[in-house]
């Protein structure tokens, strides 16, 4: 590591700063690049070397330093592995300790006569105290010794995470001397002064100083704190950015009229609006008359009737002489849309002239499944506009889906897509316009990650459940602690289906086997068992259906659903669980064993009971997202949480969490707290991958929301950043290309 260059940069090629083997083996460590990289590797915890302590006096498993001087230096090679092993023997006058390095060359040179400060954890070989492979600091003839051995025994020193290749000592070693060689008078400061001030932050080179460099117990929460509002404060700038730039771009106006498709939807609704709802409502219809595009997300609880205020909007533009897309992430959802939406509007989703209704939009559903006479008349009923609602999976994006004058998207689900699918369902408007956007998600959305994952858009929150909806009770059945609660279980589920009700029964996996089975977006992090030695085999539909069929729930009608069948098969299966019992009695289904296919959108009013099998290989928000496919008839709800998990475990203290609130939002934080945050500024809006490096956006909550107001005051004033470059370049590195030109287009 001894090449050095003097006066870098923090954008500075790593090889600069540590050599060109210490770079690589840093990047295939942890994949850094850049000085800043490493320099945002920061220590996860600290510690003291140990007590200034007498030879005579060390203790087995004690952290100490001692002043000593060397008497004699060995090294041979090891009896059982290749490599030398050097002993060193020193003595403080009174007693003698042996020091032990394995394969390591010293950090400084140490000759025998001289003295050093050796510092590390007392361990035993052969009933013989020893340290093993102890920091060293060797003293020169002019220094104090008792001085110096105190001031070195208390220094904070940091502890870096690390792996096999690159230990912690290695980490701390590349940045202490990347530090070292950082021009901090040629590197501007992004966070500009006056924000320092109101919000008491270190300036960058002193943060950086006091996070590697502490000198007092307090300096790493100081750096720490001001490390956190430089990203804080660079990603709420990017989206500030964004909301300046939808403020540019124009929209064509959706007045609302008084007689029209809208005003015929109310008048046969057999419910009332509520209070939610009719205001949501009132500040989306204002939008759409407006000259620039709506840019919103509404969010709420499962059922708390965020389709209908979807439909509202989409009829109000339709009424306007536009057409409106929704966006859905799978065909059962997107057909399960188009149902419900022809059952609201009942003759007013009739075709045209076969109508005996005034006020007639067709309701057209796209689909990459659809038989290609069925998909082309769909895309001719688009391009012509005969089309007012278009509802449709992905392939809505398609270059070949066009719209005669697309006036308003709405994404449901958005937590199943990114900015840049959004992006481009709203390039197919007219040219010059932009569409209106309303964005949808029943998964509850803590503050801090409202406004920084969809913090380009405003927000409207739906907490008020219509009428009729029922109580939901939700229990952890622990089937490996107690086998009899999950015999309870089928026969709780006979008893359902007596009364005439249905059963949904929720699988992990489609096909048996292990890790590689097929899934329909259970979320990967939790396939894997963190509390298992082995990976477990996943209970799967295929072993459930003849499981139960063959047993506990033998004599009944029991059914599949999952994403693998045949789209035609899919729907027919969903249409015939959803009539309940009003179909023919050949055609009824009382267990519906499926994926999670059913967890959004699917609306089934008999159905009261939901198993979810292995419920602690799903995450929170999704147990929460498929027991609201339950109670949705005003009959009482149950949903039952199958798991092999032992207590006092993670996985069984989320499933305790969901048992113990239906409250989605509280959930939301228990969420946030298992899974990371998702690339941010990019499409993977969920997940473990991550753009941001040390924000974290719960732990974070205060230093976010007061970002958020800094970065708008400095964007409304500076909308191109002209009088803060060095917040500017942030802004550019913290994006990747893609996401790049995604800012320029968005």
């Amino acid at each position: 590591m001894s090449h050095v260059t003097e006066g870098l940069k923090l954008t500075s090629g790593l090889v600069d700063a540590v050599g060109d083997r210490t770079a690589k083996a840093l990047w295939k460590a942890f994949g850094y690049n850049s000085v800043q990289d490493l320099l945002l590797h920061l220590p996860r915890r600290y510690s003291h070397r140990g007590e200034l302590t007498d030879l005579a006096s060390l203790r087995e498993g004690e952290y100490v330093t001692v002043l000593a001087r060397i008497l004699k230096i060995e090294t041979r090679p090891m009896r059982n592995r290749k490599g030398q092993l050097t002993e060193v023997v020193v003595t403080d006058g009174e007693a003698k300790l042996s020091l032990t390095f394995f394969r390591r060359p010293f950090a400084v040179k140490i000759t025998p006569g001289a003295v050093g400060l050796f510092a590390g954890k007392v361990t035993s070989f052969r009933g013989k105290l020893q340290l093993t492979h102890p920091e060293c600091s060797m003293l020169g003839d002019d220094q104090d010794e008792s001085t110096v051995a105190d001031e070195y025994a208390n220094e904070i020193i940091p502890v870096y995470p690390a792996t096999a290749s690159m230990s912690s000592w290695a980490v701390s070693k590349s940045v202490r001397v990347a530090l070292d060689q950082v021009d901090w008078s040629s590197q501007p400061d992004p966070i500009p002064e006056p924000v320092r001030q109101r919000h008491h932050l270190l300036g960058m080179a002193e943060a950086y100083q006091a996070v590697h460099r502490p000198t007092s117990e307090s300096d790493p929460s100081a750096g720490k704190k001001r490390i956190r509002w430089e990203e804080a404060l660079a990603l709420q700038t990017v989206l500030a950015i964004r909301r300046e730039e939808y403020r540019e771009h124009a929209a064509t106006p959706r007045r609302s009229i008084d007689a029209g498709l809208l005003s015929a939807l109310d008048a046969r609704l057999p419910f009332e609006l509520t209070a939610g709802q009719q205001e949501i409502g009132d500040v989306i219809a204002a939008e759409l008359a407006g000259e620039h595009p709506m840019h919103r997300l509404l969010q709420g609880e499962v059922g708390s009737g965020k389709t209908l205020v979807a439909l509202r909007a989409m009829l109000k533009v339709v009424d306007a002489g536009g057409q409106a897309a929704l966006l859905a992430p799978t065909e059962v959802l997107a057909a399960q849309h188009e149902r419900s939406i022809r059952d609201l509007l009942g003759p007013l989703a009739a075709d045209g002239i076969f109508s005996t209704s005034e006020h007639t939009t067709t309701v057209t559903l796209v689909t990459g499944s659809q038989s290609t006479a069925a998909r082309r008349q769909a895309l001719l009923d688009v391009a012509s506009g005969q089309a007012g609602i278009v509802i449709g999976t992905h392939a809505l994006l398609e270059d070949k889906v066009t719209f005669a004058d697309l006036g308003l998207v709405v994404v449901d689900e958005q937590h199943r897509f990114g900015v840049e699918q959004r992006a481009a369902l709203a390039a197919k408007a007219a040219r010059g316009t932009r569409p209106h956007v309303l964005v949808m998600t029943a998964t509850p959305i803590p503050r801090t990650v409202a406004i920084t994952v969809f913090g380009d858009l405003d927000v409207s929150v739906l907490r008020e459940l219509p009428a009729g909806r029922a109580p939901i009770t939700t229990h952890v059945v622990p089937a490996a602690q107690k086998p009899g609660f999950l015999a309870r279980t089928w026969e709780r589920v006979r008893e359902e289906v007596a009364a005439g009700r249905q059963v949904y029964v929720v699988c992990p996996r489609i096909t048996a086997g292990s890790a590689t089975s097929e899934t329909d977006g259970v979320d990967a992090g939790f396939l894997a068992d963190e509390d298992a030695e082995q990976p477990l085999e996943m209970t799967s539909v295929e072993d459930v259906v003849p499981m139960l069929a063959e047993g506990p729930l033998k004599g009944l009608r029991i059914e599949t659903l999952h994403g693998k069948m045949p789209a035609d098969e899919k729907d027919s299966v969903m249409r015939r669980f959803a009539a309940g019992t009003t179909g023919p009695e050949r055609d009824r289904i009382d267990v519906l064993v499926a994926t999670t296919v059913i967890e959004v959108g699917v609306d089934v009013p008999n159905a009261t009971v939901m198993v979810v099998m292995d419920a602690d290989r799903f995450g929170v928000s999704q147990l929460h997202q498929l027991r609201g496919r339950v109670g949705r008839g005003g009959l009482p709800g149950l949903c039952l949480l199958v798991t092999n998990a032992p207590p006092d475990t993670e996985a069984r203290e989320r499933l305790d969490a969901v048992a113990a609130t239906t409250d989605g939002f509280e959930l939301s934080k228990v969420d946030l707290q298992t899974r990371r945050e998702g690339d941010v500024l990019g499409a993977d809006q969920s997940g473990r991958t991550s753009s941001l490096r040390v924000l974290s956006l719960l732990r974070d909550a205060d230093i976010i929301v007061a970002a958020k107001d800094e970065a708008d005051q400095i964007v409304s004033a500076d909308p191109n950043l002209t009088n803060h470059p060095a917040l500017a370049t942030m802004v550019t590195s913290l994006t990747d290309p893609d996401a790049a030109k995604w800012l320029d287009r968005s």
